[in-house]
């Protein structure tokens, strides 16, 4: 029912034309009644309603998309030959990768201290967690689904790169592709009490001949609490026929 209800609030955003938060209108905005951790930081932590965004490209409810996407050769083949219907890894209940995470329809939880910024992916149950105090990751880890991240703060926006993914996973539902060469900056600014200017930078030189952006506003939930998320065997998809 609530996953319903997202739907229907995207919809009625979508005609009600509510623009974008941009992080530039974000720092313009800051005031004192954003929350402050007690180090001065902005504190993000909540359970936050975001975009469903299935297509990078595409503007939708609460967000910009990047337009057409400035493919390499190789980048334009593997997505043209690109086919949900014949195989989505998600339907498998692989991992989603993060940047699908971050577009999927379901809420995000952000955990937040002095040290780590933690999110709580209600789709498919997935945790990630970034330091924000100079730590590093371990050398030698091998790549994987979510990458391996690492926060700083500029100001008042905190700044996230992530590297180090495999190349199994999509950009998003339609398909865009990124191969284990992928750079992703997302950039976090706290604009009032209940947003978050959200920008997320794509940097892949494989599959495209420049890096391109998503902008996207985060919007305070506290009535929510993030839900479990199961993919099994049952699967519908598969029983009903919608993918091989």
């Amino acid at each position: 029912m609530r996953h319903l209800m997202i739907a229907l609030t995207a919809m009625l955003v979508l005609f009600s034309g509510t623009p974008v938060l941009t992080a530039q209108t974000a720092n313009r905005n800051l005031s004192s009644r954003i929350p402050r951790l007690p180090d001065g930081k902005p504190d993000l932590s909540g359970v936050w309603d975001h975009p469903f965004v299935p297509d990078m490209e595409k503007d939708g409810p609460n967000q910009q998309g990047a337009g057409p996407l400035p493919f390499t050769p190789e980048g334009a083949a593997i997505f043209k030959k690109f086919d949900a219907a014949n195989f989505d890894y998600t339907g498998r209940c692989l991992p989603m990768g993060l940047t699908r995470e971050v577009n999927s329809p379901m809420p995000i939880q952000i955990v937040q201290t002095n040290k780590d910024v933690v999110f709580l992916f209600e789709a498919w149950n997935v945790f990630h967690v970034v330091p924000i105090d100079g730590r590093t990751h371990p050398p030698g880890l091998p790549p994987n689904w979510m990458g391996l991240s690492v926060g700083r703060w500029e100001g008042d926006t905190l700044v996230i790169e992530t590297g180090q993914f495999n190349d199994r996973s999509n950009l998003d539902t339609i398909g865009h592709p990124h191969s284990d060469q992928l750079r992703v900056v997302q950039r976090f600014t706290r604009i009032d009490e209940n947003h978050i200017a959200h920008e997320m930078t794509i940097d892949d030189p494989k599959i495209f001949t420049k890096p391109w952006k998503n902008v996207r506003t985060f919007t305070l939930r506290s009535d929510w609490e993030i839900l479990e998320y199961s993919c099994e065997e049952n699967n519908k998809d598969f029983v009903e026929g919608h993918i091989k």
